[in-house]
Order: structure tokens, then C-alpha cells, then sequence
């Protein structure tokens, strides 16, 4: 089940830098972790969670295998991309086919790299780049408003549905603000997705500072942060290049490094963390003395679906999710003991998995 972040800024915002450091991070990961570089733009990484380790030694698995997420470096946008303008095409192209959006903003000073609006304001750039993405969905959406009259007047419930939630868009968009601000009901929620509007993405703000506010953030993120509160939004300060660096170290180098900067964990650790939960997205592990693994799959999700994210012969002849929480799991030693403690549940179809729940599918084959 794949989920695509795309990493996206303005030119000389440290966006590529942030990329790069990602990608060298999952590659110095690859002899213990799933990792693969499709593209040159783009880079699967794991996403961090200790319980795994926990619940691999409590198991004696010989392979741990975390869950990942997928980023994408999008090309660098500039004012006039709806129109054409710089990579404009190319840029809304590749954003489209983004889950959600990681908008990073340059919030450091520094002489020696341009900006290429010759001025450091992250509010402004966020700005920008907003409103380039909504000129880019009205157009859309005013072009199939019209492509839709005929069907609306053959009765096609699936066009009233989509005229509807179009129009509901639009009226975000006229006033300025992006689509993902509409209220969407429940039963609108796959069309709406259909839609593919830029703007209905969630998007996840990530202040790139200079080196010495790596721990605390400084003045331009802290307006960011005050920006992404009022809009609902996740915001991580992160600076690219100390990631940079520390992606080029080994495990115990790069705890040193992080101690002497004051910083409990490497800021990449906290960006992947947060596009996975800007994503709504959880964890269930699978556990055994071949391997322990962790799979993603969206908040929500019912045990067959769940089931069907390993294979989808398991989803189709499903019959029973053996289910342990983490928290019993690891307080039991292991299955063994949970079961003893009476943790061990049987759970239907209609089971809602939860994070962290430790599962075994039974099902026909």
C-alpha cells in the first residue's frame, strides 16, 4: 500500500538538501530495511517506531522490517506556475499524484544563497506557492463544471455528486482559500478524493533553519508555526543541513553528533513520523521467529482490509484476526504470555484495527 508525500518549496529553500538527506538516510538503512530509489526524484524510507525492535526481541525474529513512506522531490515552483510559467506544468503534474504535501519554507538567513524573490519570509513563499495551486484547481474546476452540463441534464447521479462537491470547492476557492478547507460529509469522501485537487492535500509545513535554532526554532518558524495552527496544519523545524550531515554518519557517530546539538533525535526522524501521521495513517505489526514487520494501513480500516494489505488472498478468505495490543504483548513477554493473561481476542470482520495491534489472519484459501 503505497503513500507518496511530495516535497515541495520554492528554488533555494533547502528543499533538494532535505531530499537528499532523506534518500541517504534510507540507503544507509538498506542493509536492514526494505529501500529502493525508483526514481532520481524519488526515495521510499522507513518510517521510525520502536516498537518493532521491542516486539522483535520479545519474538527472537531474525528480520525486522518497518513500515515506509514514500517522498517525492517535485520540481521548485515559481510565481506563475498555473500558467505555464518556469516548471509549472511539470510541478502540477507531479503534485497530483501526491497523498499529501510537505511545504518546506526557508526560514534561515544566509547571504550567500538567493532567494529568489530576494527576501526571507516563509509566510510570503507559503503564499506563493498556495496561491499558484488554487489559480491551478480553479482553472480545473471551472473546465469540468462545464464538461459536466450534458450529464447533468441526462440525470447522472455520479455528475450531480461531483458537480456538488466541485461547486463546494469552488466556493473556497473564490474566496481565497484552499479546497481542503471545504466540509466534505463522510459519504463524499472517496468522490471527493477523486477530484484530485491540489489544494484538498494536507499539507505538512517544515521550517528549514540555520543550524543553531535546529533545537528551538527561531522567529520565522515560530510565525509558521502560529500559521499552520490556525489552519489546522503540521508544522516540523528541521534544519536540511544538519540532516545533512548526520545522514553520512554511523549509528554511534550520529548520537554524539545529535547530543552535542541538544536534539533528542535527528529531525528527519520527526518529518517522516509527521507525514505519516499527516497521512492519518497507523501501524499493525506481524510478529514470528522469521521476522517481525509493521504495515500501514489508513486510520479506520477493518481487519479484511487490513488483512489485505499482506495479500489479497488473506482479505478475500478472511475468517478471524488474532489480535494482541502492543501494550499487552510486551507486559505478557511475548504471545505466549499475553494469551495467559488474557489479552488474546478473536476479532470479526467489522474489527477496526488499532495502532500497534499485533496480528495473525486466519483465513481460506
Amino acid at each position: 500500500m503505497g503513500f507518496r508525500c511530495g516535497i515541495v518549496g520554492l528554488p533555494n529553500v533547502g528543499k533538494s538538501t532535505l531530499f537528499n538527506a532523506l534518500t541517504r538516510t534510507a540507503a544507509a538503512q538498506a542493509a536492514n530495511f526494505p529501500f529502493c530509489t525508483i526514481e532520481p526524484n524519488i526515495g521510499e524510507v522507513s518510517v521510525p517506531d520502536p516498537r518493532l525492535e521491542t516486539l522483535a526481541k520479545l519474538a527472537g525474529s531474525k528480520a525486522i522490517i518497518p513500515t515506509r513512506l514514500t517522498f517525492v522531490d517535485i520540481a521548485g515552483l515559481v510565481k506563475g506556475a498555473s500558467r505555464g510559467e518556469g516548471l509549472g506544468n511539470q510541478f502540477l503534474a507531479n503534485i497530483r499524484e501526491v497523498d499529501a504535501v510537505a511545504h518546506v519554507l526557508r526560514c534561515f538567513e544566509d547571504d550567500d544563497v538567493t532567494h529568489v524573490e530576494g527576501r526571507v519570509d516563509p509566510i510570503a513563499d507559503a503564499e506563493t506557492i498556495e496561491t499558484e495551486l488554487m489559480l491551478a484547481d480553479l482553472d480545473s474546476v471551472d473546465r469540468r463544471l462545464a464538461n459536466l452540463a450534458r450529464k447533468l441534464r441526462g440525470g447522472d447521479k455520479e455528475a450531480a455528486q461531483q458537480d456538488r462537491l466541485l461547486r463546494l470547492a469552488k466556493v473556497e476557492l473564490d474566496a481565497g482559500r484552499p479546497a481542503r478547507r471545504a466540509k466534505v460529509d463522510a459519504e463524499d469522501a472517496v468522490m471527493w478524493a477523486t477530484l484530485g485537487l491540489l489544494t484538498a492535500k494536507p499539507v505538512l509545513y517544515v521550517c528549514n533553519v540555520e543550524e543553531a535554532s535546529a533545537a528551538t526554532g527561531n522567529a520565522q518558524s515560530a510565525k509558521v508555526a502560529a500559521m499552520a495552527e490556525a489552519e489546522g496544519a503540521a508544522c516540523v523545524v528541521i534544519s536540511a543541513a544538519i540532516e545533512e550531515e548526520i545522514a553520512q554518519l554511523d549509528d554511534a557517530e550520529r548520537a554524539e553528533f545529535l547530543a552535542e546539538l541538544g536534539l533528542a533525535e535527528a529531525g528527519l526522524d520527526r518529518l517522516i513520523r509527521a507525514g505519516y501521521d499527516l497521512l492519518h495513517l497507523v501501524t499493525y505489526f506481524t510478529v514470528g521467529p522469521k521476522e517481525a514487520r509493521a504495515w500501514t494501513i489508513e486510520r479506520g480500516t477493518r481487519a479484511p482490509q487490513a488483512a489485505g494489505v499482506i495479500h489479497g488472498d488473506f482479505e478475500r478468505g478472511f475468517i478471524r484476526a488474532e489480535t494482541i495490543a502492543y501494550e499487552d504483548y510486551v507486559a505478557g513477554g511475548g504471545e505466549q504470555g499475553a494469551k495467559e493473561a488474557g489479552k488474546f481476542r478473536l476479532e470479526g470482520k467489522e474489527y477496526v484495527v488499532q495502532d500497534g495491534d499485533v496480528l495473525h489472519f486466519r483465513f481460506n484459501t
